[in-house]
């Protein structure tokens, strides 16, 4: 289940108004937040208690790869 490097791949809900993990290398992992910066804080805490529950111990760095995107629509040929 651990690699060497966690992917987590987050989404923005426009209808929500909140980013959320919307898929990672990391079973569990749920978590969402109004910014994408408060979303990033939230992940170390949250990886960590999981990790700990699977089992994984000793004192070392996991690196977490964050790939996020949103999307918008552009109108064209609306009259100025």
């Amino acid at each position: 289940m651990l690699g060497t490097l966690i992917v987590v791949r987050v989404a923005w809900d426009a209808e929500a108004g909140v980013w959320w993990v919307e898929d990672s290398d990391l079973p569990g992992l749920n978590l969402e937040a109004e910014s994408l910066e408060a979303l990033r804080d939230k992940l170390p805490g949250a990886i960590e208690d999981l990790l700990e529950a699977a089992g994984h111990t000793g004192d070392r760095d996991v690196p977490v790869e964050i790939i996020a995107h949103a999307h918008t629509r552009v109108r064209l040929g609306a009259a100025a």
